[in-house]
């Protein structure tokens, strides 16, 4: 037996060469074991691979010793090559793809594309789609057999009968050649002698239209992996979408890829016109660098920081609950001896800027009690210690707070007391108390009109509040079932809210609520990855783009909103280096709208904050995309006071024009005629021979050069006679 097996998540076991034994783990981490069954009192090798709380799948390879991993929920394939000695286990390539995994299997050897000295190929099994990734190696000589890669393999034929394996015999199945000039051929002349599932007109590749098991016009994925190692004395192996089939036999051409895309977009459904969207850490000296002492216990309700169009407040781990507050003005290297900061004498709970005061920061203690700090004017210069005001009413710790979107000085909170209350900074009082929630308040959300407060609780319940009508919620329906955390964000011009959080199994999921029919629950639901961090969803409500990521992760997954099916449009999503401990937004003004910069956010690093922007690939970037830059809202001025609100006035936010003046909108721009190239009939009948290929690029050599009859230049120049040279 294997000893010192600690998973209670899931572990995989498989033979790899003669007497060897491969193991997956994911305690304390997940890793890779290779063990040698006669003796098995430890490991003779390991290696860690990314960690997450998914079960690793392993996929080997007999005839390589390569190893592919992946695990549940995540978009990572590591690669290994596994060998008899030391070391055992090395990484050959790692993979990131652009969805997570539901599932994943290795295909039979001899599917494999040996021409193009394809050595494995695995299935990604992800939410719509299954995805090709094929392991390559690169030989400068393509359309050839190496037989160095390829040994013989196992047939397919059984090495013998179920009774003679009881009866003690042993067999081996027998090995064949995956060389192709070796295969038999197939006669196709006779409709009888092909395989029942081709006589009846339409095989499994021929289910969709240009799609086959060796080609990938599905897949985004891409890969950017480093070899280390390679399985052969070649150069390395490389990592990406599978293999672009060998062309059909005349008469029936292949479809092309863009029949496939169409083909596939038509069974997935519409996209986003953000599908593209990249996202890039700008450059470093826009970061302010150097930070020490980040506090990274931050409740799991509280964003870790905040921002507005000025500075960033970031909470510290040094005593007295201390918040450094940058100026984004100022990067750069922070001072190693001395960074002013906000005394706010206990531990932060959450915090958050007044959005219609860049100078005024609300802090969360969990003292139960929410100070409110005002910045001098240029930034901090000195440490503050006594807060402008003190809000005292709750009798339990504080989970969030909230300003009002419209009303200037209105301040909403929750609290493990299980109430909601609603402050006015102008008279420092409390003048609403939200009740009706039976357990921990995970999350609150204003309504884009400010009008409704929306809550996600622990006791599996979502609620929409109108504090001026009533202390208890209008409406109330099913939560998400898991009970580790949620947030909750209004989209769609405020007909909807989606809450992020936990299902049963504690898997990640993102649900849908239409505001109006809480009761009947939410009216879709996708599901994510398997991590412990509730995933922070951060919403555009010009373009309607939904950016999702949680403390710890690497990925920022980023969805188009739409109010009807199927509701949610998955786009690229963007990876950072390390794992990032918070992510938060900038007014769209800091947005670069002549490079499609449609959003731009700052990444919380455990030393650094940086800069990410956020763009759309475009090709008429001289043009101002209209149509991607709407009028923005000037959510940073207020349109009515606490007082006026609380009196039943409703208010709205003026809007503004992103378009530079010296730029013309896409829209407007003159329409190009497109030119259709035609080629002669015999470019797409004629395969040249590589020595028809050789002769027309001799004789293209020699035309630059000249005929060679030709008399040379100094043949034209005029000599001296004989006599007239010197003695």
């Amino acid at each position: 037996s294997v000893k010192n097996m600690h998973s209670s998540r899931g572990s995989r076991a498989l033979w790899a060469r003669d007497a060897y034994l491969l193991t997956t783990d994911t305690h304390r981490g997940r890793e890779v074991r290779l063990w040698d069954s006669r003796k098995l009192g430890s490991a003779l090798g390991s290696v860690s691979v990314s960690d997450s709380s998914g079960t690793l799948i392993p996929m080997f390879d007999a005839d390589t010793g390569l190893l592919v991993v992946s695990g549940m929920g995540d978009p990572i394939f590591d690669c290994f090559e596994v060998t008899a000695s030391e070391p055992y286990l090395s990484q050959v390539s790692h993979f990131l793809a652009t969805t997570p995994t539901r599932g994943a299997c290795a295909v039979p050897k001899m599917a494999m594309d040996t021409l193009s000295c394809e050595v494995m190929r695995v299935f990604q099994l992800t939410d719509s789609c299954i995805v090709p990734i094929s392991y390559q190696v690169p030989r400068k000589s393509s359309q050839e057999f190496h037989a160095d890669l390829y040994p013989d393999t196992a047939g397919r034929t059984p090495a013998q009968s179920a009774q003679e394996w009881w009866k003690g015999e042993n067999a081996q199945v027998d090995k064949v050649s995956l060389n192709p000039d070796k295969q038999p051929k197939a006669k196709a002349s006779n409709p009888t002698a092909l395989p029942k599932k081709l006589q009846s007109g339409r095989s499994k590749e021929e289910a969709v239209p240009g799609l086959s098991a060796s080609s990938s016009p599905l897949s985004s994925a891409s890969s950017s992996a480093a070899p280390s190692r390679s399985p052969s004395s070649s150069s390395g192996l490389s990592t990406g979408p599978g293999p672009r089939p060998a062309p059909a036999p005349a008469p029936a051409p292949a479809p092309g890829p863009s029949q496939s895309v169409k083909a596939i977009q038509n069974l997935m459904g519409p996209s986003s016109k953000f599908r593209h969207i990249q996202g890039s850490v700008r450059h470093r000296d826009t970061h302010i660098t150097n930070l020490k002492a980040l506090n990274l216990t931050t409740p799991g309700e509280s964003d870790g920081f905040c921002t507005n169009a000025q500075r960033v407040a970031v909470p510290l781990s040094t005593p007295g609950g201390q918040i450094a507050v940058l100026e984004l003005s100022k990067p750069g290297k922070l001072s190693d001896t001395f960074l002013p900061t906000v005394q706010n004498t206990v531990n932060v709970a959450d915090l958050c800027w007044d959005p219609f005061n860049p100078r005024r920061l609300a802090v969360a203690g969990e003292d139960a009690k929410i100070r409110v700090w005002t910045v001098p004017e240029g930034g901090l210069t000195e440490t503050l210690t006594e807060p402008d005001l003190l809000l005292q009413g709750h009798t339990e710790k504080i989970y969030s707070i909230r300003f009002h979107p419209l009303a200037s000085g209105l301040l909403v909170s929750s609290s493990y007391d299980l109430t909601v209350r609603l402050w006015d900074l102008g008279t420092g009082q409390e003048v609403k108390v939200l009740s009706g929630h039976q357990d921990q308040i995970f999350g609150l959300g204003w309504s884009p009109d400010g009008k409704l407060l929306a809550t996600v609780c622990k006791d599996g319940k979502v609620r929409v509040y109108d504090p001026r009508k009533s202390t208890a919620p209008v409406e109330e329906g099913p939560g998400p079932g898991g009970h580790r955390g949620a947030r909750v964000v209004w989209v769609c011009k405020g007909e909807y809210f989606l809450v992020s959080g936990f299902d049963s199994n504690s898997q990640r999921e993102l649900s849908l609520y239409s505001v109006g029919a809480l009761a009947s629950g939410p009216l879709a639901t996708t599901e994510g990855d398997v991590s412990p961090s509730t995933l922070i969803p951060f919403y555009d409500p010009d373009t309607s783009l939904l950016f999702l990521t949680g403390k710890g992760d690497t990925r920022v997954c980023i969805y188009e909103i739409v109010p009807e099916q199927p509701y949610f449009l998955e786009c690229s999503s963007f990876s950072s280096q390390e794992p990032h401990k918070g992510l938060t937004f900038l007014p769209k003004t800091a947005c670069d709208v002549r490079e499609v910069e449609v959003a731009r956010g700052l990444i919380l690093t455990k030393t650094t904050i940086e800069p990410v922007a956020f763009k759309v690939p475009r090709v008429k970037k001289e043009y101002f995309q209209d149509d991607l830059f709407p009028e923005t809202a000037v959510w940073w001025e207020s349109s009515l006071s606490s007082s006026d609100w609380l009196a039943g006035s409703n208010g709205k936010h003026r809007t503004i024009k992103l378009r530079p003046s010296d730029m013309a909108p896409v829209s407007e721009a003159p329409k190009e005629v497109p030119v259709k190239k035609y080629m002669p009939s015999s470019y797409y009948l004629e395969e040249k021979t590589d020595e028809q290929k050789k002769d027309e690029l001799l004789s293209a050599m020699v035309a630059k050069l000249g005929n060679m009859d030709d008399p040379l230049p100094q043949d034209g120049f005029e000599g001296v006679d004989e006599d007239e040279w010197d003695d």
